[in-house]
């Protein structure tokens, strides 16, 4: 191991990686240090994504929807089949090999690309020094002309529900349940809680979802946040709003254990027994520890590490990405800031468009948007056009028999140019793409309305709903709202 490089990175997960990556490719020396390490011990990137967070929740959410479209929905298509059964084992380690095959993969591209992965944790000192502790307790100062943190974020949790063994679960331990929990508790009606939620209740769980806000996804558009609660109670799960949790006790013994969930909402108090918990109440930065007093980095009073818009820090040399830095904690921002980072450093001008990040819930229906809802463009007081499409008037959704939802574009009203889209529907976590696209090329919504669709495509309600923004939507009655 060389002591001193171009580029430290401090964390291989999305951001760290690839980050690293890019600035290996484009010349720098480079080093990432992550402490991760698989059930076994053994040390593994890729961080809380590749291993505890968006790509194992998909493999089960997406074997989960499977399992529920074999069970009801084949026999509207004319497919018949015997009795459905759901192997949980087997379904764990189908998940369990998607992520080994992953995070081997940046293993794979490290080398490829000349990285030097270290397997300890790393600490910012002064003067861009790196303290870093090897997992055999062995320390070393390395430095480097610039240093990237990228350390990435962990779940919060709350004092009325500790974590106790594999009963009162965060995130990464609600990926594992050995089987199916007869009653299922969710505290947090977020991203996770929803996505967590919704695994186990097609797989057979009757569960309960706690949110203390007395509004349903706040960070979506009104209508469409509206839409996915009526849909989500219709397909079981119970969703309870205004629901503050003050107590979670793990009572009995063995395999008879259980928790006593206690809340307070309008009615007072409530009292509810399940089988296990997920607490899901949202993540925060993991950057407790990873700067000395006098590194020169600024940490906020949540934790957050102060940057500017390059995320820069007010120390020269020094950058942070990801969870650790302000935005939504997101694998694809974290993804494009490390390359900025990689890329600044090389001399080269890159900047991450902030306005044009997507956001995605991976249920189904899957939920997915990006710019502005109408709720804010109302609150900023700025004139915008309204387009929407159903998909229930879709002929590809038709044909597939998947046509909950539909597709909202707000345009401004003096220049039509595109605010933001939103989407609930299935494989709206693909169709965000083209308005991320159509928005990162400043397109108005006549732009996309002149832009051809291959039909029949799931794509073409987006289309419809570019038309609709200036009344012109061919296959439906045109209703042109204007804000």
């Amino acid at each position: 191991m060389q002591d001193a490089y171009d580029v430290i990175v401090i964390g291989a997960g999305p951001a760290g990686y690839h980050a690293a990556i890019r600035a290996a490719q484009l010349g720098l020396s480079t080093a990432c240090i992550d402490r991760s390490v698989d059930d076994a011990g053994e040390p593994i990137l890729g961080g809380t994504c590749l291993n505890w967070g968006c790509i194992p929740s998909k493999a089960l959410l997406d074997a989960s929807h499977k399992f529920v479209e074999a069970r009801t929905g084949f026999a509207e298509l004319g497919i018949r089949t015997g009795a459905v059964e759901i192997d949980v084992p087997t379904m764990m380690a189908r998940k369990n090999a998607v992520v080994k095959g992953l995070t081997g993969g940046i293993a794979q591209l490290f080398q490829g690309n000349g990285v030097t992965a270290l397997a300890g944790s790393g600490r910012l000192l002064a003067d861009r020094q790196v303290e870093f502790t090897a997992r055999d307790g062995a320390v070393a100062r390395l430095s480097a002309k610039h240093v990237i943190l990228a350390a990435g974020s962990i779940p919060v949790q709350i004092p009325p529900a500790p974590l106790v063994d594999d009963i009162v679960v965060d995130s990464t331990g609600a990926l594992s349940f050995p089987a199916v929990p007869g009653r299922l508790g969710v505290i947090g009606a977020g991203v996770i809680g929803l996505e967590l939620g919704s695994v186990w209740s097609r797989l057979g769980s009757q569960v309960v979802v706690l949110e203390a806000l007395e509004d349903f996804l706040p960070m979506a558009d009104e209508r469409l946040a509206r839409d996915a609660l009526r849909i989500f109670r219709g397909q079981g799960l119970d969703v309870r709003l205004g629901a503050r949790v003050t107590e979670a006790r793990v009572q009995g013994s063995g395999d008879a254990r259980t928790v006593a969930l206690t809340w307070q909402d309008a009615s007072g108090t409530q009292s509810l027994e399940v089988d296990r918990l997920i607490v899901a109440v949202g993540r925060r930065p993991q950057s407790e520890g990873l700067l000395a007093a006098d590194a020169g980095v600024t940490r906020n009073e949540r934790g957050f590490i102060e940057v500017n818009e390059y995320c820069a820090t007010g120390c020269p040399g020094v950058w942070a990405v990801g969870d650790l830095v302000r935005g939504p904690m997101l694998a694809h921002k974290g993804m494009e800031e490390g390359i900025m980072v990689a890329e600044r450093i090389a001399g080269h001008k890159p900047l991450v468009n902030y306005a044009a990040v997507p956001s995605v819930i991976y249920t189904h229906p899957e939920l997915a948007w990006v710019g502005k809802t109408e709720q804010e463009l109302k609150a900023d007081g700025r004139p915008y056009n309204v387009g929407a499409f159903p998909f229930a008037a879709s002929g590809r959704a038709l044909a597939a028999n998947d046509t909950q939802g539909m597709v909202k574009i707000l345009a401004d009203a003096e220049t039509d140019r595109v605010l933001g889209v939103h989407v609930l529907g299935a494989q709206a976590s693909e169709l965000i793409a083209q308005a991320v696209i159509a928005m990162e090329f400043d397109a108005s919504a006549e732009d996309l309305g002149l832009t051809m669709f291959a039909h029949p495509t799931l794509s073409e309600a987006l289309h419809e709903a570019a038309l609709g923004v200036a009344g012109h939507a061919i296959h439906m009655v045109n209703r042109k709202k204007r804000g």
